[in-house]
């Protein structure tokens, strides 16, 4: 006879099977790809800089293997390609890419159980992926998500920088074509959404910007960028908000 305690499938079983597309909503699967689109138009770009710029092709792509964070490894080559110190580009990178500490953290659970699928997929967390996985609800869905979004988006990086750093090497100085451009522009576009939202975003970058120019002239590469982060302080000036007053019960 069996026991009325007994189950045969434990609720938690249903949520650590193989990924599958079917368990991403109508919709997201097409949102994922034009991500990977967009991702790999940028990473064009930061391969054609980076050789263009005189460093050699296996870097951008080693950074992009190992690396694996678009923002930090356009700064890092900056800063590089400016003339600035390896110690100066690896600190700078780091500050950018220190973000993603928080969406491991809130991630953790949706990447799997075993240490592999955790060493794993801490090194795919990034921004889009982070975006992908909190908008899901149920743990089916997020892990589709996370990881259908997480491989392809590293897939499509490096393959776009490897093709774009043998396209840099071709085509000598990417002036003439504006694709120096590209990096200010990418950088401008990953911050804009916080500056429309966050009043004090605004006055921490309109304050690190003017410590980094004043500082250009006089520092070496790289140095006034770190100096910049002073602009935080900025945003701890800014006027406070009233705290709300609990409604008051009828006499």
């Amino acid at each position: 006879m069996r026991s009325s305690h007994r189950t045969d499938s434990p609720p938690h079983r249903t949520d650590e099977g193989f990924v599958r597309l079917s368990h991403l909503p109508p919709g997201v699967l097409r949102d994922i790809a034009l991500v990977w689109l967009a991702d790999a138009v940028v990473g064009l770009s930061f391969g054609a800089i980076a050789v263009a710029g005189g460093l050699p092709l296996w870097v951008p792509v080693v950074m992009s293997l190992l690396v694996y964070a678009g923002s930090a490894q356009f700064s890092a080559v900056g800063i590089l390609t400016a003339g600035g110190g390896p110690v100066a580009a690896a600190a700078t990178g780091l500050l950018l890419n220190s973000r993603t500490a928080a969406f491991s953290l809130a991630l953790a659970d949706d990447l799997g159980r075993s240490w592999a699928a955790r060493l794993i997929g801490a090194h795919l967390v990034t921004d889009e992926t982070a975006a992908f996985v909190l908008a899901q609800r149920g743990r089916a869905r997020r892990r589709a998500a996370f990881w259908i979004s997480g491989v392809g988006l590293f897939l499509a990086w490096n393959l776009s920088v490897l093709v774009g750093a043998l396209a840099g090497s071709a085509l000598g100085d990417t002036d003439r074509f504006g694709l120096d451009a590209a990096f200010p522009a990418v950088l401008l576009a990953l911050v804009l959404p916080a500056l429309r939202a966050d009043s004090a975003a605004r006055r921490a970058s309109a304050a690190g910007a003017v410590i980094a120019v004043l500082a250009a002239p006089v520092l070496p590469a790289g140095v006034p960028v770190l100096l910049a982060l002073l602009g935080l302080l900025a945003a701890r000036r800014g006027p406070r908000r009233p705290r709300p007053t609990a409604p008051r019960s009828p006499a």
